[in-house]
């Protein structure tokens, strides 16, 4: 719950920023030389370029989110049997453990969503956004019955 409060926090203050970013360019158009409008035109895309990009972060944490709750109701959720330090942080012998068994079950499976999900899951625990990104992305594609690209695990 914390981490939707924060995410929409901040969602709200780019809101704000792009309202205030646009201004200026519209501000620089108003001043009529060809140097200020280009100045303008070139600050308006900011906000455009900006609002694309939450636009996109949220309909992935939408459609993540979507899934979740789908493998919840099926009792599907990888189960967090990971070690962790006293810190409380995970162990990354542990991560790669649980890693490899997700990879395993995907290379089984390469069509079910299900599999793609823990993937990214244990991407994510393994600290690889990068990967858990693609995985997660590829389990919604999967998911909704999109056609994705046959790479590998």
């Amino acid at each position: 719950m914390r981490a939707k409060i924060v995410y929409f926090a901040l969602a709200a203050v780019l809101a704000v920023y792009f309202v205030l970013v646009g201004s200026r360019g519209i501000m620089l158009i108003e001043q009529g030389t060809v140097i200020t409008v280009a100045f303008g035109l070139a600050v308006l895309v900011l906000p455009f370029i900006g609002a694309w990009f939450l636009y996109q972060t949220t309909k992935f944490a939408r459609d993540a989110n979507r899934l979740a709750r789908e493998l919840e109701a099926e009792g599907g959720l990888p189960v967090d049997e990971l070690e962790r330090t006293p810190g409380g942080r995970i162990d990354r012998d542990s991560a790669d453990a649980v890693f490899a068994k997700r990879r395993s079950e995907t290379e089984r499976a390469p069509g079910d969503w299900r599999s793609w999900f823990r993937l990214a899951v244990a991407y994510h625990d393994a600290r690889d956004t990068p990967r858990a990104r693609k995985a997660m992305q590829r389990a919604i594609a999967l998911h909704d019955g999109k056609a994705v690209r046959a790479d590998a695990v």
